[in-house]
């Protein structure tokens, strides 16, 4: 009987799947067509041209090493500014992390944000740029808004391996959510993807793609307590480095009882004498 009831089970599936509408099945198609070749191939370390030019929101071409000559780590933003969502949910993530960072864009840190659309010029950027400005609600001389320049954006994001695709039916790009940080020197440091970054992980993102410049600070310690796992896609902590910091307090507090008992040994000894009448 449990066998009759199996293979009922299984002709019901059967059945039920070829009364699914052809559109339908047709759909599922045409979504995982327009997906084809969406994605990101991580290329850690990989050094980007900084020669390639960009248009900025002043109206003017500039090279993108411009905007690495400060020494400072780069946070580099791929959408496009007419993006009827999920760019604006990326900005979005974005700013709302940065405003919980009392870091200043142009101070610790730049931000490159650059259309991947070669149909978008300056004057949206700078409408782009007023926008996401007002969000941030505090100055920032370091957030450089751009569009593409004889077709410089296909070359950046190829060098960071971000794969985009142009829907010709609706004139809208399949992208994914990703934020890219990258070295003083233009290398690929890290990729936070996403529409909601933590605060701590785009810190720590920032001071792992330029250590010498925060040199010993607290957020180095962090760096040295915490490590990017690719599979939580977030900071976590590294058992092994908190081991060895257990260690060292361990012994430090065994070598200061140590010492406590050494010199209390090295006292000396004071000794009442009684006159005996």
């Amino acid at each position: 009987m449990p066998k009759l009831l199996q293979l009922s089970s299984l002709a019901a599936l059967i059945l039920v799947a070829l009364a699914l509408p052809a559109t339908a099945q047709s759909v599922s198609t045409d979504k995982l067509h327009e997906l084809e070749g969406v994605q990101v191939d991580e290329h850690l370390g990989a050094q980007v041209d900084l020669d390639l030019r960009f248009t900025a929101e002043d109206g003017y071409q500039h090279s993108l090493r411009e905007y690495f000559s400060s020494g400072r780590p780069v946070i580099l933003n791929l959408v496009y500014y007419t993006c009827p969502m999920l760019c604006n949910l990326v900005l979005n993530g974005q700013v709302a992390a940065l405003r919980k960072i009392d870091w200043t864009p142009g101070k610790e840190y730049e931000i490159v944000t650059i259309s991947i659309d070669p149909t978008e010029n300056y004057a949206i950027a700078r409408s782009k740029k007023a926008t996401y400005l007002a969000s941030y609600e505090r100055p920032a001389p370091g957030w450089h808004f751009l569009t593409d320049y004889n077709g410089a954006v296909a070359r950046l994001a190829s060098q960071v391996g971000f794969n985009y695709k142009l829907d010709d039916r609706t004139g809208q790009y399949a992208h994914a959510a990703v934020i890219f940080v990258l070295t003083p020197e233009g290398k690929v440091s890290r990729y936070l993807y996403g529409i909601n970054f933590k605060p701590f992980d785009v810190r720590l993102a920032l001071v792992e793609a330029a250590k010498e410049k925060f040199g010993a600070s607290f957020e180095s310690f962090l760096l040295y307590c915490f490590h990017y796992d690719p599979a939580a896609k977030s900071y976590t902590l590294f058992a092994r480095n908190i081991m060895r910091i257990g260690g060292l307090f361990t012994l430090l507090i065994l070598g200061l009882i140590l010492l406590r008992l050494w010199r209390r040994d090295r006292a000396p000894s004071t000794h009442i004498m009684v006159n005996a009448k």
